[in-house]
């Protein structure tokens, strides 16, 4: 982009760095404001943090590190606009969220352009997944504002759900526009103001969808946003007295200091954290497809993928075959070809690739064996955090690889004899984000997928934008997407006698 095509939104400018070259003939971004009460600020401190490019592994540009100052300037913005926003009508809200979806789509080159850059998604999965998702989300929110019913009479108490306060969204870097949108856009129908704390390593999604806020006319205080890390920035949000509820995405780990911190406070945190999620197929399965199949959603993003299906479980009669297919599909994903739709991109960070490379290390040092992939860097990919597909067998769940989220594109296969074997496998594990099952009978399918502790069970690959997505277990607590992550954002009042008793006939 040159001189000529950048473009302003309100008091801010998408500012590109003129001559400022880094690797491929880039130049670098520089984000340094804070979009707080309708305006965008300078940091109170000037505090600024370099973001690399996961497929060059050279800067990229640089961000401004919010502190405690600048969230709690923030905070107070949301909270003199919830006196308002909290008040507005159903029609205004849809208005609102109506302009968003069209100023979303004026600038969804953009924001894919964004996710390629700051988390190395090849082209087509940014213009396709990454972004489309943060429109379908957007879709269904504005459907479900329609009917949604925020009161309701029981009797002679009318129960009314009122928007729970000012609340803080922490979201990650692996589905940056996804998970901004299935907390934003839920938090905006009821009524709610926020802060919003994007991933330090994929910033720049986020900071034009706060352009896309900002030329949507978002009244002032009722989205801001701030940037940093998470000690700093989003521990400041979860202990922060004026913050209502946190929404959080990200790393177990990470989700249990959230919750620490919010705990004095006493506040609601909802938590979408890690998986290790079950594939069972069934032996009455198409393997070709329904192996193939697994391998191919488990590759998806680079393996980034919280419900990834990354432990194959399979009957140990058909065991050869299964793993003659998962050689082939891993064997076939091209890695680095941006001309390949079907290509993968790196992970999107040195920490992240650091992490994939000791846990492959770990599964070999542990004894299981590798069907293909592997340590290091694919053949002919010198730099950049890009990892081999990879697939293990001789896997037994106690293994290192079995038991941690390795968040790359790593797949496990084990073996089951039984199906009550296949389940107690599935379930043992401290997760319970997702399961899938994969069988010719569909009442097989669906007796399994009742077994499984998980938030959600995918049957033979279904995939539904209007079902609940949460977890069980150290995955999380809450749901987000449709009316239901609506309900994570609301409080319920009891109105009683709001009505005269009906005397008894």
């Amino acid at each position: 982009m040159n001189s000529e095509e950048m473009s302003t939104h309100g008091e801010f400018t998408t500012w590109y760095a003129e001559g400022t070259a880094v690797s491929g003939g880039d130049v670098m971004r520089e984000y340094l404001k804070f979009y707080i009460d309708g305006r965008w600020a300078d940091p109170v401190e000037g505090k600024t943090l370099a973001v690399d490019n996961p497929r060059t592994e050279q800067l990229s540009g640089r961000i401004s590190v919010a502190s405690a100052a600048d969230v709690d300037l923030a905070v107070k913005a949301a909270r003199r606009a919830f006196a308002t926003w909290s008040l507005s009508s159903r029609e205004q809200r849809l208005d609102l969220l109506q302009e968003i979806l069209a100023q979303y789509q004026k600038r969804a080159g953009d924001l894919a352009e964004a996710v390629t850059e700051e988390m190395g998604a090849p082209a087509s999965l940014a213009a396709g997944p990454q972004v489309g998702l943060g429109r379908n989300h957007l879709l269904l929110a504005i459907d479900v504002l329609k009917n949604f019913r925020f009161e309701e009479q029981h009797g002679a108490t009318l129960v009314v759900k009122e928007p729970i306060g000012v609340c803080g969204l922490i979201t990650p870097w692996n589905w940056p526009i996804n998970q901004i949108a299935c907390k934003v856009y839920p938090a905006l129908a009821t009524g709610c103001t926020m802060v919003l704390k994007p991933s330090e390593v994929a910033p720049y999604s986020g900071y034009i969808f706060t352009e896309i806020m900002d030329a949507a006319g978002v009244p002032a205080g009722v989205f801001n946003l701030v940037n940093g890390d998470g000690p700093t920035v989003g521990a400041a949000l979860a202990s922060h007295p004026d913050i209502d509820m946190v929404s959080f995405t990200g790393s177990t780990r990470a989700g249990v200091d959230v919750a620490k911190n919010a705990a004095a406070t006493v506040k609601r945190v909802t938590q979408e954290l890690g998986g290790k999620s079950p594939n069972i197929v069934l032996d009455d399965a198409d393997f070709a497809k329904s192996v193939g199949a697994g391998v191919a959603v488990m590759m998806v993003n680079s393996g980034q993928s919280c419900n990834a299906p990354s432990r194959l479980l399979v009957p140990n009669s058909r065991m050869d075959e299964a793993i003659a297919i998962a050689r082939t599909v891993a064997g076939g994903v091209k890695v680095g070809d941006t001309n390949d739709k079907t290509a993968i991109g790196p992970v999107a960070s040195k920490a992240q690739f650091d992490k994939v490379q000791r846990l492959i290390h770990k599964g070999i040092e542990e004894g299981a064996t590798v069907v293909v992939g592997g340590a290091g860097r694919p053949d002919g990919l010198d730099n950049g955090y890009y990892v081999k597909p990879t697939v293990f067998a001789g896997v037994s769940n106690d293994m290192t690889i079995a038991r941690e989220e390795i968040f790359g594109p790593v797949l496990c296969i084990l073996g089951y004899d039984d199906i009550d074997e296949a389940v107690e496998i599935a379930n043992d594990t401290g997760y319970g984000l997702a399961g899938y099952v994969s069988a010719a009978d569909l009442d097989a399918a669906r007796a399994v997928a009742r077994r499984i502790r998980a938030g959600s069970v995918a049957i033979n690959h279904a995939f539904d934008l209007s079902a609940p997505f949460g977890g069980y277990k150290k995955s999380g607590n809450g749901r987000e997407w449709s009316e239901f992550g609506f309900d994570e954002y609301l409080e319920t009042k009891a109105t009683m006698g709001y009505a005269p008793a009906v005397a008894a006939g």
